[in-house]
């Protein structure tokens, strides 16, 4: 069984969709996945994910509505195969947690860009590009290191 954890800021939009999109593909393509996301920061332990990540998750034919946000801790960097941080700040945390070798998820389709948070954007659009960049470079990263 291949370990995948991916991490964003908060845990409530960007790593939970990359979490479901990986979850979707392990599902369809029969692979042995252990898929889980995490934050690098404590602010919404506990928490179910954004409205908006919800919804565009839904839309796409996703249920994250009953994940529960919570903070990477040391033992995920021994447990999990792969830690994915889905922008430069959070792979520089991770660093600093101790995690030596995270990945970036923008490596794996938008040549190392940052996966963008989607609170920079003017409304419900950013979580669409966001969801379209996360499921391109998911889909990049299983071809690369899981399929292989």
């Amino acid at each position: 069984m291949t370990r995948i954890l991916f991490v964003c800021l908060g845990n409530i939009c960007r790593s939970p969709l990359a979490q479901a999109v990986a979850q979707d593909l392990a599902l369809t393509h029969q692979l042995d996945l252990e898929v889980d996301s995490a934050g690098t920061g404590h602010w919404h332990v506990g928490e179910a994910p954004c409205q908006n990540s919800i919804v565009v998750a839904s839309q796409n034919g996703l249920d994250i509505s009953s994940y529960k946000a919570r903070q990477v801790t040391q033992k995920d960097f021994e447990h999990f195969d792969f830690v994915i941080g889905l922008d430069e700040s959070n792979i520089s945390n991770l660093k600093a947690m101790g995690c030596l070798h995270p990945l970036k998820l923008g490596d794996f389709g938008f040549n190392g860009q940052d996966v963008p948070d989607p609170y920079f954007f003017n409304g419900f659009e950013g979580f669409d590009k966001v969801f379209s960049m996360i499921e391109t470079c998911v889909k990049n990263f299983i071809k690369e290191k899981i399929i292989t």
